[in-house]
């Protein structure tokens, strides 16, 4: 279990991040045609997995448009948004914001992921959402990067998690 903080106070998530070196583990989410999609639908990408509380709150905002901007250069990666806001929201949010280059992930028929990631929030106001996480997963479905943003109200290092996929690719 992770202790992070949500606005500077203690919570806690399911378990802890998969480590840089660990295979990826396999996750079935819902996308946008409310379909399944796991990780092998993106076999041969880099994949940033850009976890999120909610896409409808400013600083999950802020991540999903930095990675869409960042992620147009690098053809042979993809950013999944991954929260548990229905996939209708997550489509409205992001054509409203433009993004292009992300897709979205559906936790809301998959409480596996959580636990599986270690990324669902165990206590406090925002129980039950995915905590703000970045995981790199390369080629060959290998962790190479993850983050667990200490801070919920606090932004990814998008520099390192971009250096993690160009290192990939």
């Amino acid at each position: 279990m992770a202790t992070i903080t949500f606005k500077g106070t203690p919570i806690q998530t399911a378990g802890n991040l998969p480590k840089a070196g660990q295979p990826a583990p396999a996750f079935k989410l819902t996308g946008g045609d409310l379909g399944d999609v796991g990780l092998d639908s993106f076999k041969g990408k880099v994949k940033i997995l850009n976890i999120v509380p909610s896409l409808d709150t400013p600083v999950c905002a802020l991540s999903a448009q930095r990675f869409n901007k960042d992620v147009a250069a690098l053809p042979m990666a993809v950013v999944l948004n991954i929260s548990a806001d229905l996939p209708f929201a997550q489509k409205r949010f992001c054509d409203s914001q433009g993004l292009k280059n992300v897709i979205n992930l559906s936790t809301f028929r998959a409480p596996a992921f959580g636990k599986d990631y270690g990324a669902v929030i165990t206590t406090g106001p925002l129980a039950g959402l995915m905590s703000r996480a970045v995981v790199v997963v390369d080629q060959q479905d290998k962790v190479v990067y993850a983050e667990q943003v200490p801070e919920i109200a606090q932004e990814p290092n998008y520099e390192a998690a971009l250096f993690a996929v160009k290192k990939s690719v």
